[in-house]
């Protein structure tokens, strides 16, 4: 899904961000009222909001009584720290659909999300397939032949940028781009790591050579799974 977070604090901002990136959803994110609103209004569509109640500039209040308003049906999780009736009666009121006081667990509210998803019709992206090579993405689950192989996080993301592609050679570059944060003060050899660590996982054990070294460019998944 692609979601908006609008969260002042810089570290459940980026902590949301990269949970549910792991969780197999596009993010982006907003340091204040002013700015989800903006987005909110005009930056998506988004298949889903998470909006702090409390904000510097507008709160979470208004921003969601804004989308209403302009006929924005977007579902809509309100975080805040207040935990009261009245607050959550009031985030309901202005147009949430469900509300989730701080401090919070991750797994609860990703499984929020997935339930706010399926309210709105966004089904599950299907699993990627190359031969007997399946990944989950979303649920952070990889076989092969029917047998379960444990992946990492970020394992699980450099394998899912592959097997978007079945067949074809996906840069190096790119790998670092949609699974580093910060792309720009990560060494690139990082990637070859990952890569190493997935054949001993996906190939070795299996006598299969699907993970390609595309020389000059980058790796690619071979189709058929090796």
């Amino acid at each position: 899904m692609r979601i908006l977070v609008v969260e002042d604090e810089t570290g459940v901002a980026e902590s949301l961000r990269r949970g549910l990136g792991a969780e197999g959803h596009w993010v982006e994110t907003a340091a204040d009222g002013h700015r989800g609103l903006e987005l909110a209004l005009g930056g998506g569509p988004y298949d889903l909001v998470v909006l702090d109640l409390m904000l510097p500039g507008p709160d979470g209040l208004e921003i969601c009584a804004r989308m209403r308003a302009h006929g924005d049906t977007t579902p809509v999780l309100m975080l805040t720290a207040r935990d009261g009736e009245r607050d959550e009666a009031a985030g309901l009121d202005h147009g949430a659909d469900d509300y989730l006081a701080k401090p919070f667990s991750f797994l609860v509210l990703a499984a929020r999300v997935r339930a706010l998803g399926r309210r709105a019709g966004i089904t599950a992206p299907a699993p990627l397939q190359a031969g007997d090579l399946v990944l989950d993405p979303e649920g952070r689950r990889c076989a092969r032949g029917g047998r379960e192989v444990e992946l990492t996080a970020r394992e699980v993301a450099v394998l899912a940028c592959l097997m978007e592609s079945p067949g074809r050679a996906v840069p190096k570059q790119r790998i670092l781009d949609e699974v580093w944060d910060s792309p720009v003060a990560v060494d690139p050899n990082i990637v070859e790591v990952y890569v190493s660590s997935l054949r001993k996982k996906i190939d070795a054990p299996f006598g299969r050579r699907s993970l390609r070294t595309v020389h000059g460019t980058g790796y690619r998944i071979a189709p058929d799974g090796g």
